[in-house]
């Protein structure tokens, strides 16, 4: 098991990734490469730079908000238990986490090795980016496709 994830940035205190205030972590490494994708430069699985988990959960902790993490698609990490880790340290916190993915919530059904994963998150925004459904006013979405999901299936109500 590897020790480390290899991170592009944490933007700490940021308000468009989720409800208030949270630390986004982009997190290096995507293969839907979404044509008007926003953030192409996060493709490269071997960008960024490699993390310590616990020095990422200290350094995310530190901050006090609550978590999203993006990228790139952080359910395509090479290191899917060594995320877990650091998802679990998190909540241990009490902090709440969310993911984006391009995955469909069907797709992440058939994934065996990540439903422990999708399971510990407060909620997905999930499906990949589609340029011909980009809607600016959605919130904490790109285009009408992608849903904001719980991990039991149902939406996740926006206050």
């Amino acid at each position: 098991m590897s020790d480390t994830l290899r991170v592009l940035q944490i933007v700490p205190g940021t308000s468009v990734d989720g409800p208030g205030l949270r630390t986004s972590i982009y997190l290096a490494g995507c293969n839907h490469h979404c044509p008007g994708c926003h953030n192409p430069s996060s493709w490269d699985f071997r960008g960024g730079t490699e993390m310590n988990i616990d020095e990422l959960a200290d350094i995310v902790i530190a901050h006090g908000f609550n978590v999203t993490l993006t990228g790139g698609d952080p359910l395509q990490t090479p290191n899917p238990s060594g995320l877990l880790r650091l998802v679990r340290r998190l909540k241990a916190e009490g902090l709440k986490i969310w993911c984006y993915t391009g995955y469909t919530f069907e797709e992440l059904a058939d994934h065996e090795e990540l439903k422990e994963l999708v399971g510990e998150f407060e909620a997905i925004v999930e499906g990949p980016f589609i340029a011909a459904e980009r809607d600016p006013d959605l919130r904490f979405r790109g285009s009408r496709n992608q849903r904001i999901i719980q991990p039991d299936g149902t939406l996740f109500q926006l206050l």
